[in-house]
């Protein structure tokens, strides 16, 4: 990760109801609790959901876990938010493919997967939709234990003395 600040993140999943709603609103909640402020948003890859509210199951362990994303509306992800976004996870590799292509060529690296991005480790957010409250139970802890660590990275490089010249005395 570059040292420059990010100010911005966009996550996406499929069909913007479930993982990306929740990773939104779940980093919203991490940040809050540190005093951290970021401009945060979620898009799909697809335009199948676009007005739709995030699914109840997701609502729902939100809810349990004392976050409100009953109010998100899903959308798709258009050209600019690659000019606004500092930095888009995808929740899996098949978002990050669909991303990767739709980016203008300059702004690629600013496209994540959004486990490995925030914790070194490629793995994707499963997508819990065909399956019961338990999967969007373990797709909760995921992503709660990657914004916690993604929320520490953010907050050590913006604790970090500017590092845009290299060090001669190294």
């Amino acid at each position: 990760m570059s040292a420059k600040p990010i100010n911005s993140i966009l996550f996406v999943c499929l069909g913007n109801i479930c993982r990306s709603p929740l990773a939104e609103g779940v980093f919203r909640a991490v940040l809050a609790e540190r005093g951290l402020e970021i401009l945060l948003d979620s898009a799909a890859t697809s335009g199948w959901e676009v007005g739709s509210a995030p699914d109840p199951r997701s609502v729902a362990i939100a809810d349990r876990h004392g976050i409100d994303i009953s109010g998100q509306k899903a959308r798709k992800v258009t050209v600019e938010d690659f000019h606004r976004f500092d930095l888009i996870l995808g929740m899996d590799r098949s978002n990050v493919r669909n991303l990767r292509a739709l980016a203008p060529a300059a702004l690629r690296d600013r496209v994540h997967l959004f486990l490995e991005f925030a914790d070194g480790k490629a793995r994707d957010v499963p997508d819990p939709y065909y399956d019961g409250p338990d999967a969007f139970a373990s797709v909760y802890r995921m992503i709660r234990e990657a914004s916690e660590t993604l929320a520490s990275r953010l907050e050590a490089i913006a604790s970090a003395p500017d590092s845009g010249q290299a060090s001669s005395t190294m």
